[in-house]
């Protein structure tokens, strides 16, 4: 029961939504397409259900090529962003729909709605009119409803997005939990990184229409593929390194890499905290350090953001905790973080 998806391009008139993209959604995988607004994802679980139409390419199932079947015949269930309720249906009513569309007796869909109520945290909800809901509480409707018929592909569309983000996280992790106990198949369309990595099994980055690194969630945050997929994922700065067993050498201190980067020249992608500061003769990581001095001081949530000048690199962002936190002028040793540092080839 495999989703395959073979040199598929979307028109729309000149403009290349989709360019040749392969990729394949193995059962009970869930794959996130992760990239930025306007890159594609959307348009290509679109093609996926059949909602827009393909110029070139193949989507199949089990090897059966998709094209020409209309979108309630693929049997693939759908939950978009705003969850598209019916707002005159109880709870229980909008997840029965798909049972009663298919011909389900009335015993069958009363279990089945319970059960997946169950499943999503709102047992007891059957009578509840969705209007008195919140909006976690209908995204969840919306999963137990796209779930009731059992399909053999669930699609999903950027469906927690419209939330904010500690409910965005809580419910990212029940939903992962929901397909896994499921054993769902499931293409999950969202441009946040935490979301991604929380949902899926593997992990598409798109960009301008095309499909750049398809990789393990762990393997893309620490080896993106290419720049541009590394400044998505937050690495605002390149470096050059030499790696020589195991450990990264750069201007800016020397940092341990994963085992299976050869040795030989790389860029080191840093993100916000990759840069730290340190008073000590270790830390970080590191036992090669950087220094510079501090030339502006930004306190944000949990640490504080620095402005340090380091002699031939220029000015480096670096942060560090609220205790003990440096003076403008003073002069401090930097140390990289290998938890926040990315590789990429050199």
């Amino acid at each position: 029961m495999t989703l395959t998806v073979r040199g598929l391009t979307v028109r729309y008139g000149e403009v290349l939504a989709v360019r040749s993209v392969d990729l394949s959604v193995p059962d009970g995988g869930v794959l996130a397409l992760l990239g930025p607004s306007g890159c594609g994802k959307s348009t290509l679980l679109r093609a996926v259900a059949g909602l827009e139409a393909v110029a070139r390419g193949r989507v199949c199932w089990d090897g059966v090529d998709l094209a020409g079947t209309p979108v309630h015949r693929r049997a693939f269930g759908l939950v978009f962003q705003d969850g598209q309720l019916f707002p005159h249906r109880t709870v229980a009513g909008n997840v029965a729909f798909g049972l009663r569309m298919a011909g389900a007796d009335r015993a069958v869909r009363d279990a089945r709605v319970a059960e997946l109520l169950e499943l999503v945290g709102l047992a007891g909800y059957e009578r509840r009119r969705v209007t008195q809901l919140s909006g976690g509480e209908q995204q969840r409707v919306a999963l137990a409803r796209a779930l009731a018929p059992r399909p053999r592909l669930l699609l999903l569309d950027e469906p927690l997005s419209a939330l904010d983000r500690e409910l965005r996280d809580q419910l990212a992790v029940d939903l992962a939990r929901v397909l896994t106990e499921t054993g769902t198949t499931a293409l999950v369309v969202t441009h946040d990184h935490d979301e991604a990595f929380t949902l899926a099994d593997q992990v598409a980055v798109m960009s301008e229409g095309q499909i750049r690194q398809v990789d393990g969630p762990e393997r893309v945050w620490r080896r993106p593929a290419d720049e541009r997929v590394a400044r998505f994922l937050g690495c605002s700065r390149l470096v050059s390194a030499t790696v020589r067993d195991g450990w990264a050498e750069s201007v800016l201190g020397r940092v341990r890499v994963p085992g299976d980067v050869p040795d030989g020249a790389v860029r080191l992608g840093l993100r916000a905290s990759a840069v730290r500061v340190t008073r000590a003769d270790r830390g970080g990581g590191t036992d090669v350090e950087a220094s510079g001095e501090v030339l502006r001081r930004v306190h944000q949530r949990d640490h504080v953001r620095l402005l340090v000048r380091v002699a031939d690199v220029g000015e480096v962002q670096a942060s560090t905790p609220f205790a003990g936190v440096p003076e403008v002028g003073e002069r401090v040793r930097l140390t990289l973080d290998p938890d926040a540092v990315a590789v990429l080839a050199g």
